[in-house]
């Protein structure tokens, strides 16, 4: 990963303003800036509208929990689990729609030394595993109850000092970037059930970049008790 990819052009709105399963293969490689910490996208999953996903929030509609999601395209959907964990997924289709793609995994590629700290008391030393799972990055990149609804679509690209932790100045504290980066090569883009739903589990909606060390293993659903751990738009089992 190099300056070039961190210092790219912003996505635009219209990016996301297709269905999720479109826009989800093509978020791998593209960069998420949150503050100082920026986070290559490996691994993505795809949900849809209400009445069409069983898996999805807004199968049953629009409510205060996932509101976001039925708002602009480009926008972080931050929701809070099972009082364990918090999942990050970015908003798709026109105002209204409801839909989204949960960040599943990805590689810290600046404000390493953040992410470490933010993940040291559950972290196994490596860096590969820092936003491994999407209550990971979520973790990693810093994204809490309040960031839901922020706007992940930047006004300009983030500057680059060049310093030697390669922090990122161009993007304010509290804000959100979404960076063109460098696109996954179609050639290595694989796809295939969904990580540990309930419902709907053979839509092959999700999305990886093959061989990533950074992707987080497949687990299909195993039923377990209400006070386990969800990181999808769906059910899904801890990361």
């Amino acid at each position: 990963m190099g300056i070039g990819e961190l210092s790219s052009a912003a996505l635009p709105r219209s990016f996301f303003d297709r269905p999720s399963h479109e826009v989800a293969p093509e978020l791998l490689g593209r960069v998420l800036v949150h503050g100082t910490v920026a986070v290559r996208l490996t691994e993505v999953e795809a949900y849809g509208g209400p009445g069409e996903d069983p898996a999805a929030h807004t199968y049953r509609g629009k409510t205060p929990r996932n509101a976001v999601m039925f708002g602009p395209p480009g926008h972080l959907y931050v929701y809070f689990t099972y009082g364990m964990h918090f999942c990050a997924n970015l908003v798709c289709l026109p105002d209204g729609s409801g839909s989204a793609v949960l960040l599943r995994a990805g590689e810290v590629v600046a404000g390493l030394d953040e992410a470490r700290s933010r993940r040291s008391r559950r972290s196994n030393g490596k860096d590969r595993d820092l936003a491994r799972g999407p209550a990971r990055l979520a973790v990693a990149l810093g994204l809490l109850r309040e960031h839901n609804g922020l706007d992940a679509i930047g006004e300009a690209s983030p500057a680059l000092p060049g310093d030697a932790d390669r922090r990122l100045t161009g993007v304010p504290h509290g804000s959100a970037a979404m960076l063109a980066g460098s696109p996954a090569d179609g050639a290595t883009i694989r796809s295939g059930p969904r990580t540990g739903i309930s419902t709907a589990r053979e839509t092959p909606w999700r999305f990886w970049i093959d061989g990533d060390p950074t992707v987080s293993p497949y687990r299909p659903h195993v039923p377990r008790r209400r006070n386990a751990a969800a990181t999808s738009v769906g059910e899904v089992p801890s990361s």
